[in-house]
């Protein structure tokens, strides 16, 4: 089944700024368009808010006049659903409730035709679902698009339960033809990015919880080591604290209160303060006049160590011995079968982060991951309080010789882009055996609708089949609670990679 021809007319149910939005992308792609609201006189509203945007599109000379007037011609306010009644694909995007929902859409079945497509936008209910309160479900989808819906290219396609293939390949090939990326997901709580992306959040506010570091420093590290466009804690402010600590919630539910999405006490305070981010003026940051930003903690200049000696490979950190040769610092390597790490001259010594605690070793820092240690400006260190002054000042030296600025924080075992990062893989991992989805449309989900630097199954690769399955492993003997145990399919996928390697050999 192809894409709907443009002639179809398109309807949009609900014209908050989700449904204006769609509604446009519909619009622009040529298609009628119908827009309905319960509320009167808010279809013609939205009707003139799209045409007002239509204007700005052609100052901006990305639409001609033309193709504008066109446009607006094709764009009907509807007073009563029956209007919608010749419509091929109705898309809803009214209040996030399966009561109202159910309901809306059992009207639209008495209304349209038996071939039309029926959608919902949701992005924290179930479309099985709401798809349970129709008579033919079969050709009832999820088509989850992203805020702003004009410009975010990522739209999910969400099957039901009762889904039938050739309806959800419909809705695939309407929205790749609206200039739209579509993936391919069954209905779990979350869809792909939701679900994938809870670590992000989860596990900046666990290292703020422990007193590992202020907001400010863990947003820093995210961005300057790990590679992302934003910190958890500025994304949050900007999405809105309650917007976000409800579809965590959401998660959690739907899962069973599962202890791997559970919901982050520090924020809950945060929403029950009122203090919801960017809209209400103050969340982690205060964004009222006058108020400044609060910088991250960056240690003082240190003199770097002469020498090194590093010991094993370091795997993901490798490209750090050539930097540090060419800095100047001179690098002697010894083979060791029981250790990756740097020895500094006082005797101390520098290992990535893998799960373990500085206290449980004598004069170790860790050092945290980035995504690309040629590229990053920031690097984290932690050290706990019976590591070595010497040792410390001689790491911060060495990073800093690398022209890195550098952040001390407290003795979390993983850091903190390292723990973020292992179990956003471990998460892809468990939905792609699952079949949520593929990994090719995992990848590309969490690209395009969070911005990450990589998808989970590229960082994977690059980081190597195992390093994600031990780092989550070590936590998970720090805190064996279930929030760090790597999930079956990491496992099979660490152990299959070592088990191939062995008859290799």
């Amino acid at each position: 089944m192809t894409a709907l021809d443009l002639s179809s007319p398109v309807a949009v149910v609900g014209t908050g700024t989700m449904g204006q939005g769609i509604a446009q992308v519909a619009l622009v792609a040529g298609h009628p368009v119908r827009l309905y609201d319960a509320l009167p006189g808010r279809a013609r509203q939205a009707a003139d808010a799209i045409g007002a945007r239509l204007d700005r599109l052609v100052e901006k000379e990305r639409l001609t006049a033309a193709d504008r007037d066109a446009a607006r011609a094709r764009l009907l306010p509807a007073e009563t659903l029956a209007e919608l009644a010749d419509c091929s694909l109705v898309v809803e995007a009214v209040l996030e409730r399966l009561d109202v929902k159910q309901e809306l859409f059992r009207e639209l079945e008495d209304v349209v035709g038996d071939d039309c497509l029926l959608a919902t936008n949701t992005s924290s209910l179930s479309v099985t679902a709401i798809g349970g309160a129709l008579r033919v479900p079969g050709r009832f989808v999820g088509l989850h698009f992203f805020n702003p819906a004009p410009l975010l290219p990522l739209v999910e396609v969400v099957s039901g339960f009762a889904t039938d293939v050739t309806y959800a390949t419909r809705a695939y090939e309407t929205a790749r033809a609206w200039g739209k990326t579509p993936v391919a997901c069954a209905d779990t709580p979350g869809f792909i990015v939701n679900r994938i992306a809870r670590p992000f959040y989860a596990e900046a506010f666990a290292v703020y919880e422990a007193q590992g570091a202020d907001p400010a420093t863990i947003d820093a590290v995210l961005r300057e080591s790990g590679g992302f466009r934003m910190g958890a804690f500025e994304l949050t402010d900007l999405i809105g604290q309650d917007v976000n600590e409800s579809v965590t919630r959401s998660v959690w539910e739907a899962f069973f209160q599962d202890v791997r999405f559970t919901p982050s006490l520090a924020q809950r305070r945060l929403v029950e303060s009122g203090r919801l981010g960017r809209k209400s003026g103050h969340g982690w940051y205060d964004y009222r006049d006058g108020a400044e930003r609060p910088e991250p903690d960056t240690a003082e200049h240190r003199r770097p160590p002469a020498h090194v000696v590093a010991e094993g490979d370091l795997g993901p950190a490798s490209d750090l011995l050539p930097m540090i040769r060419e800095a100047g610092i001179q690098v002697r390597e010894e083979d060791e079968d029981n250790g990756t790490r740097l020895v500094l001259p006082s005797g101390g010594q520098l290992a990535l982060a893998d799960g373990q605690t500085s206290v449980e070793f004598r004069d170790v820092v860790y050092f945290d991951l980035a995504l690309d240690y040629r590229a990053a400006t920031r690097i984290a260190l932690a050290a706990s309080q019976d590591t070595a002054p010497q040792t410390l000042a001689e790491a911060i030296g060495l990073f800093q010789a690398l022209g890195k600025k550098v952040t001390v924080i407290g003795d979390v075992p993983g850091m903190i882009v390292a723990r973020t990062v292992a179990r956003i893989i471990d998460l892809a991992h468990d939905a792609v055996a699952k079949g949520v989805a593929t990994e090719e449309d995992i990848d590309t989900a969490m690209r395009l609708g969070v911005n990450y630097p990589l998808g989970p199954f590229e960082w994977s690769r690059r980081l190597g089949r195992s390093w994600a399955y031990a780092l989550l492993d070590d936590l998970h003997l720090r805190d064996p609670s279930g929030r760090y145990a790597p999930s079956l399919a990491l496992y099979r996928h660490a152990h299959a990679s070592d088990q191939r390697e062995g008859n290799a050999s």
